[in-house]
Parts: C-alpha cells; structure tokens; sequence
C-alpha cells in the first residue's frame, strides 16, 4: 500500500490541439474540424523510424519503457545526435539519474553530435520547466520520468501521483507549443511499478525494449500509436558504439553445419517476417513423469504437439523427455511455428538432419491436419531473399525460386522427412 496526496488545483483553460480549437471548449460538428497534415521527422535510424510508423510526430509524446539496461539512454542519445547534426533542431536532455560528465563520456563512446544538445542534470520538475521557459526547445527527453520531482504534490517520486502529474503536465506543454516530448520509463519484469504502465494513456506513443542480455539482441516493440500501426518492431543489437540496426536473419545460425532437431521457420513481428531456428531434442528418460522444457515457446502447446505425433503419427514419446529452444532469444506466440516444431521433434527423434534451406510454415491441428496462416507472401519473400529453396506448407509458396511440398497432416511431413 502506498499513500497518495491529493491537492486541489485550480481548474486549468483547454489546451489548444492541433486543430486550432481547444479541447473541451465547445462541442463542433465534424466536418467543421479542418484536417492538418502531420510533420513527421525521420530519425535516420531504420528501425526506430518503422516502430514509430514512419518517424517522428511534431507535438507527439513518445514513452520508451524497458527494464533498466535494457538501452533506453543509449538510443535517446543517438536520436538527440541525428536531430541534432541532421536537422539542427535544439533538444533539451533532462536526467535525473547522471551528472552531465556521464553523458558526455557515452557521447564520446558513441561519436555522437552533440552541437545542440543541451544537458540539464536535476531532478526538480520545476527546473525543466524554467528551462523550457526561458529558451525554446522542439525536442525535449526526460530521463527517468521516476527520478523527475515536482514541488505541486508532497509525495515522493517516482510513485503513481508524480508520474502521471508531471506526464500530464508534459502532454499539455508539447500540444500547445509543439514540441515532441521523450519519456524514458523504467520498467521491470513484471512491468507493474509505477511508470509505463499507468501513463500508457496520456501518451501518444508507447514503445517497449524487450532483449536478450546474453545476445545483444534488443527487440523495440511498439504497444501504443496514435500515428501508426501497433504491428511493429525494430531490431537491434547492443555493440560498444551503441545499439545498431541488423536484419532478419540474426536469428539463423552462421555455421553452415547441422545436427538433428534443427528446424526452420518464418514468423510474423508486426508487418516483418523473420526466419528462427527451432531446435528440439529427445532423450531416453527413466523418470516415471518425463520432462517437458521449453524456451521461447508455449509449454502446453508442446505438450499438445508431441500428443499429436504420438497419436497421429505413430512416435512413442510418453518415455522421453523432449526440450524446445527457439534459438536467439526470440519468442514465439503465433501458432505458424507448429509444423516446424514437429519437423525438429521427428528429426531428433529419428536423428536425420534436416537440410537447412528447407523451411516450414504451418499450423497443426488436434487430428493432425495442417492448416494455413496469414501473411504468407512476407513470410515465403524473406524465405527465399535468405536463399531458401524447400517450403513445407498446406499451400503453394507462389515464388519460382521456392519447391513447394504441399502437406494436410503431420504423416505427410514425416513421409517428406524420410525421403
């Protein structure tokens, strides 16, 4: 339990939108509000530009969560850096978390352009304001929301009454003077602390961190758009000059040689496909409950899937226990890496390597038939631009440079295997 102070305030004046008209003053017809085109700004970072829907909204607040780590400081300076050198726009950088030396030391470390980057080091609300007041910035990055106090409210900070005051405060000052406004939030696993998770709607855009620490590999998912889709992600990978974009096939092992249990697939990210390596293996076991581990996919799901082969397929896997690794880091939720997963679970089970331009896309159903998923021209396009040259699938890859083998149930796929 937490205690919160509740003050009163005088009543605040609307806030003027874009629109030209303020918000709550009086109702208008619809056809009355004159449309305005959106600036957007590309940030010069691919991948940060396809979370953001295309790149950066003029009088838009971004929220940037993540556990700390994660990137979070690393990637709003290399964006300062590019608005900085490529638009010569003046940002205000506020931290509350480290001095202005530690700044400048990562600058340094990631040859950042810091020509009109302005460092603010405090945690006092107040103080930004005052800086905000007395020169005119068209980006503004507050880093940590939790660390920014403001003198209005008694409590502490970082609990719920100060980050949704200081938001709110923010999203007010950004859509009557157009400014774009950064907030960093930390996050942690369980991602209920007070932070993102309650200023998810007061904010324009919301953009999540998800990695693998062992890795580098950083995934930048976009949970909340209000100028763009929520279907997508960016990829990076954290190297010392900072996080830097990969593609598609990070995923892939680089080593040409294979054992058995290995399967591919294409899975879908947003409106991106990438291709994971599934790896499955099956031991002999004497415990009388067999094990059952996964990591990156559906526990129960596996638990169904080897049912499934063991009923319809004919394979004895009640004396077995099985492990499921989705390789890199990454986890699927779509049901399309099914009849990869069954691929990977008979070629351990019978120890025959599959080739590795061979890919699998599919869903398997509880008798066993193969059924089609969505989005299968992005999924067989990445395929075959990584040098794929097999598809397994209910349906026809459409791409000459493919050989499709069609497949409706796992007996199917285990007859394709044996040849």
């Amino acid at each position: 339990m937490a205690e919160e102070i509740l003050q009163a305030s005088k009543p605040q004046g609307g806030v003027a939108g874009l629109s030209g008209h303020k918000v709550g003053s009086s109702p208008i017809l619809m056809r009355e509000v004159q449309g305005v085109e959106t600036i957007r700004y590309t940030t010069g970072i691919g991948e940060l530009d396809l979370a953001l829907g295309g790149g950066l909204v003029k009088g838009s607040v971004i929220l940037i969560g993540g556990e700390p780590g994660i990137g979070k400081s690393t990637i709003m300076l290399q964006l300062a850096s590019v608005i900085s050198h490529q638009y010569k726009r003046k940002l205000l950088y506020v931290s509350g978390e480290e001095s202005a030396e530690q700044i400048k030391m990562r600058a340094v470390r990631l040859d950042a352009d810091t020509e009109n980057l302005h460092l603010l080091t405090t945690s006092s609300f107040e103080d930004v304001l005052a800086a905000l007041e007395a020169s005119y910035f068209e980006f503004v990055v507050i880093d940590s929301i939790q660390t920014v106090v403001s003198s209005e409210l008694s409590s502490s900070g970082g609990t719920v009454g100060q980050v949704r005051h200081i938001t709110y405060k923010l999203v007010e000052l950004a859509k009557s003077r157009g400014i774009t406004v950064f907030i960093v939030g930390q996050v942690t696993k369980d991602g209920n602390i007070a932070g993102p998770k309650v200023l998810e709607h007061l904010v324009d855009t919301v953009l999540y961190f998800e990695g693998d620490y062992t890795r580098g590999i950083r995934l930048l998912r976009t949970v909340k758009n209000r100028f763009g889709s929520t279907n997508e992600v960016g990829l990076f990978e954290m190297t010392e000059k900072g996080l830097v974009e990969v593609g598609g096939d990070l995923f892939l092992q680089q080593d040409t040689s294979s054992a058995s249990g290995q399967a591919i697939c294409a899975v879908m990210e947003g409106t991106r496909s990438f291709l994971v390596e599934i790896q499955a293996l099956i031991a002999p076991t004497f415990l009388q409950f067999p094990r059952r581990n996964t990591n990156g996919f559906d526990h129960n799901r596996l638990q169904m899937l080897a049912a499934v082969l063991e009923k319809r397929g004919g394979f004895n896997l009640s004396s077995a226990d099985i492990y499921l690794n989705i390789a890199g880091g990454l986890r699927i939720t779509e049901p399309a890496a099914d009849i990869a997963v069954c691929a990977a679970l008979i070629s351990s089970f019978k120890d025959k390597v599959i080739d590795r331009r061979k890919i699998f896309i599919g869903e398997v159903g509880l008798s066993g038939e193969v059924r089609p998923v969505s989005n299968m021209v992005a999924r067989v396009n990445e395929a075959a631009r990584l040098g794929m040259n097999t598809f397994y699938s209910p349906t026809d890859a459409a791409d000459k440079r493919i050989k499709t083998f069609r497949i409706k149930n796992v007996r199917d796929l285990i007859l394709f295997l044996d040849k």
